[in-house]
């Protein structure tokens, strides 16, 4: 007997929440079956007809209790909040990344969905890239021996038609930061394949955007890995023109390799003790916004993803434990950062007062 169709709702329509509509559209045993957004259609451009809309998240998770999963794909602060409302609704969630901005309201989905019985899918699709999925069997297989390095750098060009006035995006409560907003998926990756980080350091600036963001745009960062080796994260949003690349270097004890692209999307060194390379599938084109690109479109293999667990118990890709564990490496490298910026004003205040300024005056 052929399972049902799962139900799917969203709620957040700019151009992320398009995409899951989209995604939703073309599986054919998900169906879509209301949508949300503050903003009326007209404004969001989007030509839904025969399915409802609300401009109320509450009426819609109220109204649809035929749903089986809700899409949180609204401005990254609210991500916790709105996936807590669905699964005490009743709802799975797929929440897009990152999970939330802190460890504990990460720690509250998780805890709320497993109280209801629920899951969390937790987006991070560059994980169904050939060159990831390549990266983990190498991983799994022990083919580079004891890790001793792994350099990530992520080079990307944000600028002031990414940073809108009035925008959520650039804003420290909605948006997080660079490395939540831009980044986290591959620093996902980096978890992914080689587990949690201690002893970080680094330095942070803000070279380009000081007008546009309340947060860095660039930063070097170093750390231990808990199961062995070093690694560092370079990381800027301030390239000129355009994104110039992701890529990641591996140096084991067996081994070397280095995924590039633009989007780490291909594998241009590898050099294995008695191995050879496989040819990969091509990676799929990173997703078009108009101004700007982001990762790849591989959002298709998260909605069949949502789809086998549900009607198969299937394994869910990136879970809750997951999603929690990226959000809390990037809330300590944060941590880092406030910190920094602390010790830096306290030291001005001081060099103020040794030279005669009252500290209102700063």
């Amino acid at each position: 007997m052929k399972s049902r169709k799962i139900r799917f709702g969203i709620v957040g329509m700019g151009h992320i929440g398009k995409r899951h509509l989209e995604m939703i559209r073309c599986n054919n045993d998900a169906e879509i079956v209301a949508c949300c957004d503050l903003l009326p259609l007209e404004e969001l451009e989007l030509y839904i007809p025969g399915i409802p809309f609300y401009r109320n998240y509450d009426e819609m998770l109220l109204n649809h209790k035929e749903m089986d999963v809700v899409n949180v794909c609204v401005p990254n602060g609210l991500h916790a909040n709105m996936s807590i409302n669905a699964l005490n609704m009743g709802y799975h969630v797929v929440c897009e990344k990152p999970m939330a901005l802190s460890k504990s309201d990460a720690e509250r989905m998780l805890y709320k969905s497993l109280e209801v019985s629920r899951h969390i899918f937790v987006v991070k699709q560059n994980r169904y890239s050939p060159p990831a999925i390549w990266l983990k069997e190498i991983m799994n297989q022990e083919c580079l021996g004891q890790i001793y390095m792994v350099q990530l750098s992520c080079f990307w060009n944000r600028d002031e038609q990414y940073y809108q006035p009035n925008s959520w995006r650039g804003r420290q409560k909605e948006d997080g930061g660079t490395l939540f907003t831009q980044f986290s998926h591959f620093i996902d990756i980096v978890y992914w394949l080689f587990g949690d980080i201690k002893n970080v350091k680094g330095i942070f600036k803000d070279f380009k955007h000081a007008k546009l963001t309340d947060f860095e745009d660039s930063g070097v960062v170093s750390f231990e890995f808990v199961n062995g080796g070093i690694g560092c994260l370079n990381y800027s949003t301030a390239v000129y023109k355009r994104n110039l690349e992701s890529s990641i270097i591996i140096i084991g004890e067996k081994g070397t390799i280095k995924v590039a692209g633009q989007y780490m999307n291909e594998v241009v060194y590898c050099d294995i003790e008695n191995y050879t390379m496989p040819e990969l599938k091509p990676s799929n084109p990173p997703i078009d916004y108009g101004a700007y690109k982001g990762s790849a479109q591989n959002h298709h293999y998260v909605i069949a993803n949502v789809v086998d667990k549900i009607q198969n118990n299937g394994v869910i890709a990136t879970n809750a434990l997951e999603g929690l564990k990226v959000v809390d490496i990037i809330e300590r490298i944060y941590q880092l950062r406030d910190l920094i910026e602390i010790k830096q004003k306290n030291e001005w205040v001081r060099n103020y007062k040794l030279n005669g300024v009252n500290q209102n005056d700063i």
